[in-house]
């Protein structure tokens, strides 16, 4: 018998931060809103404003999708623009992250259009639907890459209608 001389691309170790932040996106799919931002409170409350940003980003990015209120989804929405800015390809690699860290991009701005165009603030929203749609190039053509694509074009004709900052 020989031995094989495969080499198999080891997995990352479980981390228990992102982990976390898988519970909380869970229960917010489920329509668990109040239990997610209690999970979501409790990681922030471990990470701080300091911490990894690779987690911040992630964090930030799902506890913006469990607010009631836009001008708090905004708060949390710019906190994982901001903390995507300081994450590398290497730190997101080894968190298992497949895709380089522009392909972040198209779906933080998509959020953060959305939320300024439902506050009225129909300039920011344009901008950021801007920045989105010029960093689509980084999604890859996929299911999600089709979801962020789709939900860009959405987010311009939304911006595009008379009344734009209603839904």
């Amino acid at each position: 018998m020989s031995e094989s001389t495969e080499t198999v691309e080891q997995q990352p170790d479980p981390d228990p931060v992102m982990a976390e932040i898988g519970r909380g996106m869970e229960l917010g799919r489920r329509g668990e809103r109040d239990a997610a931002r209690g999970v979501f409170t409790g990681v922030w409350d471990r990470l701080g404003a300091d911490g990894d940003p690779f987690h911040i980003c992630a964090l930030a990015h799902s506890m913006a999708d469990v607010q009631d209120d836009p001008r708090e989804e905004l708060v949390w929405d710019l906190r994982a623009l901001e903390a995507a800015d300081l994450v590398s390809d290497e730190r997101a690699r080894r968190a298992g992250v497949v895709s380089p860290v522009a392909a972040f991009y198209p779906s933080l701005h998509l959020n953060l259009g959305d939320v300024y165009r439902r506050l009225g603030e129909l300039e920011p929203a344009r901008e950021h639907l801007a920045r989105g749609l010029g960093a689509v190039g980084a999604l890859g053509d996929d299911g999600y890459g089709q979801l962020i694509r789709g939900g860009l074009d959405r987010l311009a004709e939304r911006l595009e209608a008379p009344g734009a900052s209603s839904d």
